[in-house]
C-alpha cells in the first residue's frame, strides 16, 4: 500500500514537471525546434547545444519518456498489491493506474500529431487536455492509495451539495485552463488585451484572438467567484462538512488569486515569454486542486467509509474494527 502511494506521488511530480515543461515549449517557440522530425530530432537522439530550441524541445520528449515509465511502474506496483482492497477492489488504485498509462500512450500520439501538423492549434489543445487527464488520473490514483487526503477522507463526512459544489469547480477550472491553452497556442491571443481588469484591445490582434482572451479571463473570474462562495459555504457548514475538503477548497481558492496576480503582473509588466510559464505552471496546479477537491468531495459525500464497513459487518453477521480495510460503498 505504501509502496504504491510513493510511486503514484512520484508519477503526479513528473506529470506535473511534464506539463509545466510543456508550456515552456510552447511560449517559447520551441515547439517545432525540430521541424517536422519525431521522435528524433532530424535524426539525432541528441541535438547541438548550440541549439537552445532544439534542446527545449528534446527535453520536453525525454521528460514524456521519464513519465512514461514512471506510470508503467505505478502499475506494476498496484498490480503487485492487487489484493488490498483499495488497490485492486473496485474502485481502487490499480484501475486508475491503468487509465494513466492508457493517458500517457494516448499523450505520445498526440504530441507526435502535433509536430506533424506544425502545432496546429487544435492538435495543441487536445494534446493540453489530454495531458491534464492523465494528471488527473495520477491524482486519482494517489488518493486512492491514500496520498492527498485519500486516507484522511475514509473517516470524514460530507454532502451531497459540496460534493456538486466542488464537481463545478473542477469543471470551471479544465475549462479555463482548456482556453488558456489556446490563449497561448492561438496567433495573438496572449497579448489580445492590454489592460487589467477591462481589456484594452490591442490594435494589431484579429478580433478571434482578443475574443478567446476575453474568454479566458471570464472563466477564470467565474472560478473564482465560484472558489468564493464553496469556501464561505464551506466555512459556515464546517461542523458537517469534511475538513479534508474545506482544507482542499482553501487552497484551489488560494491557487487562484494568485494566478489572477501572476495574469495581471504578466500583461501589465510586460513578462518575457520564459517568465510567462509561471502562469501555466499555476494553471496546472489550478486543475490539480480542483480536481482533488471534487474527487475528496466525491468520497465524502455518503459519510465515512469506516461506517460503510460496519453496517456491511452487520449484515454479514461478523466483527469488525476501525482497522479493516474499507472500501467504497
Amino acid at each position: 500500500m505504501k509502496s504504491v502511494r510513493r510511486v503514484s506521488i512520484a508519477a503526479l511530480v513528473v506529470a506535473g514537471l511534464h506539463l509545466i515543461f510543456g508550456a515552456i515549449v510552447r511560449i517559447s517557440g520551441s515547439g517545432m525546434g525540430c521541424g517536422d522530425h519525431w521522435p528524433k530530432c532530424y535524426g539525432y537522439w541528441f541535438p547541438p547545444f548550440s541549439r537552445p530550441d532544439l534542446i527545449v524541445e528534446v527535453s520536453h520528449r525525454y521528460l514524456a519518456s521519464i513519465l512514461t515509465i514512471t506510470v508503467a511502474a505505478l502499475v506494476v506496483v498496484a498490480y503487485r498489491h492487487r489484493e488490498h482492497a483499495r488497490i485492486g477492489g473496485p474502485g481502487g488504485a490499480f484501475r486508475s493506474a491503468v487509465g494513466a498509462l492508457g493517458a500517457v500512450i494516448a499523450a505520445a500520439v498526440l504530441g507526435g500529431v502535433t509536430v506533424k501538423f506544425g502545432n496546429a492549434p487544435w492538435a495543441t489543445v487536445a494534446h493540453w487536455l489530454v495531458a491534464m487527464t492523465l494528471l488527473a488520473l495520477v491524482a486519482t490514483t494517489a488518493i486512492r492509495s491514500g496520498a492527498l487526503g485519500g486516507t484522511a477522507v475514509l473517516a470524514q463526512h460530507g454532502s451531497a451539495r459540496a460534493a456538486r459544489s466542488a464537481r463545478a469547480a473542477a469543471i470551471l477550472a479544465i475549462l479555463a485552463v482548456a482556453l488558456g491553452g489556446l490563449t497561448a497556442k492561438y496567433p495573438g491571443a496572449a497579448v489580445g488585451c492590454t489592460t487589467v481588469p477591462s481589456c484594452g484591445r490591442n490594435p494589431a490582434v484579429e478580433t478571434t484572438g482578443v475574443t478567446i482572451q476575453i474568454v479566458h479571463r471570464t472563466l477564470a473570474v467565474f472560478l473564482l467567484l465560484h472558489l468564493i462562495g464553496v469556501v464561505m459555504m464551506l466555512r459556515k457548514r464546517r461542523a458537517s462538512e469534511a475538513p479534508v475538503v474545506i482544507t482542499a477548497a482553501n487552497v484551489a481558492l488560494g491557487l487562484v488569486v494568485l494566478q489572477l496576480a501572476v495574469a495581471s503582473s504578466m500583461i501589465l509588466l510586460h513578462l518575457p515569454p520564459v517568465l510567462r510559464s509561471l502562469h501555466e505552471a499555476t494553471g496546472v496546479a489550478i486543475w490539480l486542486s480542483c480536481f482533488v477537491l471534487a474527487y475528496l468531495a466525491w468520497r465524502a459525500r455518503s459519510g465515512p467509509r469506516i461506517e460503510v464497513a460496519a453496517v456491511r459487518a452487520a449484515r454479514d453477521n461478523r466483527p469488525i474494527s476501525v482497522a479493516t480495510p474499507a472500501v467504497d460503498a
